[in-house]
């Protein structure tokens, strides 16, 4: 095989590389600029190696028609450069002027192909074996120069966006520059026989391999099949170079081993048919895969669309239900048999079907086990493999978003609390004035009505008091409190009527205490205990208290009615919440801040021999502190 043949097939196939590479981009670009004006690049080196094609088949005017539009090429690149550099960090008003001024670039380039046609900038002369090599005449620089400004304006912009730029991108462009470095390294001797040396330029037959990179280094941080594709391209270029060596190992060791009718067989004869053998090869081989995929894993249906779906499908999940029916759907629907999906948290496992996956959590993530799945075939094993591992990183991520959503709730919550209590202690704080007017006002009434208005007066102030309680700032001042001596004097105060009480406390018991706010804690509970226990003729209150090692436990029992069950639990302290007539709704809720200001416990016992039973855990000794740092403990 001869240079010039060689030469010659290199920029045919650079030209088909070019044409096929130009499709592939446009395919993928849809609205992406930058792709498109690649794949404008790829379009005129193609039609500029195909000129040297048509000069070594004869067509010399064609040929240099066709090579003299090469400012064509630079221009496409520079939009190229323009548009995938200016985003971003690197986005410049120089940068968005340059991509206005992109139409008269093209303009430019186009006056100089017709100017460089209309002098005749171009000419041929005869390579060793007689073909036509492309040559420039003088009136040729001009093109020339125009050519190579043109480039270096453009990779200047990659320069730039280089310099700006971060992360994926910054590495796309310095993978450019590599390969423009190889680009240049072949194109350099295109010019030689222009200066007359006389060189044949072998760096030309590599010439398919720098549209190949171009393209791979601009993309492969974008889009994962050109991973994938340059991946299959460097295999069946290695497989390449392997039969060429095998080749010439052929030609010279057939002769002496007797087979000289192989040895007989021109070289490229024998390249020709190792590479129609490959091309062969390269054609079956994804029939081939899927084929033996098919009896090898039978029921198996894999690839990127399926996949892609099913990520997309379950990401449309907002709660566990919705993710296990989208899961179960997706999987049944694939391997036409029904699947059940198992979670952690399920209350009820009922079996739907003898095939399931059951999830499971731990400190590393979310895992997956396969159950019932023994006898099923390799194929549908291997689907529930793979979909099994895609809904387990699904689990973390609407874990995690539930999560993120929950505390997002829990902080407006909070903030909707601060403002209700800023607002219902400045509402207080106003009713307190009309509430004295109508109590003065009051006074010139009948005595049977202005009984009646006092009544109504001090049940509002009561609201009202409770409501600057539970809404105002919390200050303890902690001190050594008897617990017996306080809970005396509370009951001695208390409207208790015929009710009848007993107190089982020890002397002895004293606690580290406001005792203020721990003495509004009992008055709110037993009035809340006597309001229910007037009415009754055996109406009793049992206050009892045992130390343990840190704490003091602390019950007040009584006979009443017991408390609805829809009331038990912690809505029993949310504020507003009463069975009471005439109470607020407050009472309990004012109990538990102060409680927890102590850093004790208060909760409903319905385990008692007691109807009611109200438990307090505190603890016998805190840390003194000043009630500045105590008041900013209470409201954290």
């Amino acid at each position: 095989m001869t240079l010039s043949l060689m030469f010659e097939i290199a920029m045919l196939v650079s030209s088909v590389c070019g044409i096929l590479v130009a499709i592939w981009l446009l395919w993928r670009a849809k609205k992406q600029g930058d792709l498109r004006a690649l794949a404008g690049f790829a379009i005129m080196m193609a039609i500029w190696c195909f000129g040297h094609v048509a000069l070594f088949q004869g067509f010399e005017n064609l040929g240099i028609h066709i090579i003299l539009a090469n400012p064509l090429m630079p221009t496409f690149f520079l939009h190229f450069a323009i548009v995938f550099v200016n985003s971003g960090a690197a986005k410049e008003a120089m940068l968005d002027r340059l991509h206005n001024a992109l139409p008269w670039f093209y303009a430019i380039s186009s006056a100089v192909v017709l100017h460089s046609w209309w002098i005749g900038a171009g000419d041929v002369v005869s390579t060793f074996d007689t073909r036509s090599f492309f040559v420039f005449t003088d009136a040729g620089t001009g093109n020339l120069v125009y050519t190579v400004l043109v480039g270096i304006l453009a990779h200047g912009v990659l320069l730039f966006g280089w310099y700006r730029h971060s992360g994926n991108k910054k590495r796309s462009i310095l993978a450019m520059f590599g390969v423009g470095a190889w680009g240049l390294l072949l194109a350099t001797s295109f010019v030689f026989p222009s200066f007359g040396i006389s060189w044949f330029p072998y760096p030309m037959l590599l010439l398919p391999s720098y549209l190949l990179l171009l393209v791979y280094g601009v993309v492969r941080y974008q889009i994962l099949s050109v991973n994938a594709f340059a991946n299959r391209a460097l295999l069946w270029l290695a497989m390449m170079l392997v039969i060429l060596c095998l080749i010439a190992v052929i030609s010279v060791v057939s002769g002496r081993l007797g087979l000289q009718a192989l040895a007989d067989v021109p070289s490229w004869q024998l390249w020709l048919y190792s590479l129609l053998l490959l091309v062969t090869t390269a054609v079956i081989y994804q029939p081939l895969n899927r084929l033996i995929s098919r009896l090898i894993y039978p029921g198996a249906m894999l690839n990127e669309q399926v996949l892609e779906n099913w990520s997309s499908r379950l990401k449309e999940a907002q709660d566990w239900p919705a993710l296990i029916a989208l899961g179960e759907g997706l999987l049944s629907a694939q391997i036409r048999r029904t699947v059940q999906i198992n979670m952690p948290f399920s209350s009820e496992m009922t079996t739907k079907s003898d095939l399931a996956i059951t999830l499971s959590q731990d400190q590393n993530g979310w895992r997956f086990s396969l159950i019932g799945w023994e006898d099923a075939s390799p194929g549908m094993r291997l689907t529930a493999e793979v979909f099994a591992s895609l809904y387990a990183n699904s689990c973390g991520l609407l874990d995690r978003s539930l999560a993120l959503a929950a505390a997002e709730r829990k902080r407006l919550d909070e903030q909707h609390l601060v403002e209700l209590g800023g607002l219902s202690a400045a509402m207080a704080h106003e009713l307190r004035n009309p509430l004295n007017i109508i109590a003065m006002a009051s006074h010139d009434s009948p005595p049977d009505t202005r009984q009646h208005i006092q009544t109504q007066l001090n049940r509002a102030d009561r609201l009202v008091s409770d409501m600057l309680v539970y809404s105002g700032g919390l200050t303890l001042q902690l001190s050594p409190t008897p617990l017996r001596a306080l809970i005396a004097s509370v009951l001695a105060q208390a409207p208790l009527g015929n009710i009848g009480y007993d107190i089982n406390v020890d002397e002895t018991l004293e606690l580290d205490a406001d005792p203020q706010r721990l003495q509004q804690v009992f008055i709110n509970l037993i009035d809340n205990a006597t309001a229910f226990l007037r009415n009754q003729p055996d109406g009793k209150l049992s206050i009892e208290a045992k130390a343990e090692a840190e704490s003091l436990i602390i019950q007040i029992h009584n006979n009443g009615p017991e408390i609805d069950k829809t009331l038990q639990g912690d809505a029993l302290f949310q504020p507003f919440v009463t069975k009471r007539a005439g109470g607020s709704g407050l009472g309990l809720a004012i109990v538990r801040r102060i409680i927890d200001a102590h850093g004790g416990r208060i909760f409903h016992r319905a385990d008692t021999e007691w109807p009611v039973t109200f438990e307090i855990v505190l603890p016998k000794t805190q840390a003194h502190k000043k009630p500045q740092e105590q008041e900013q403990q209470n409201a954290e």
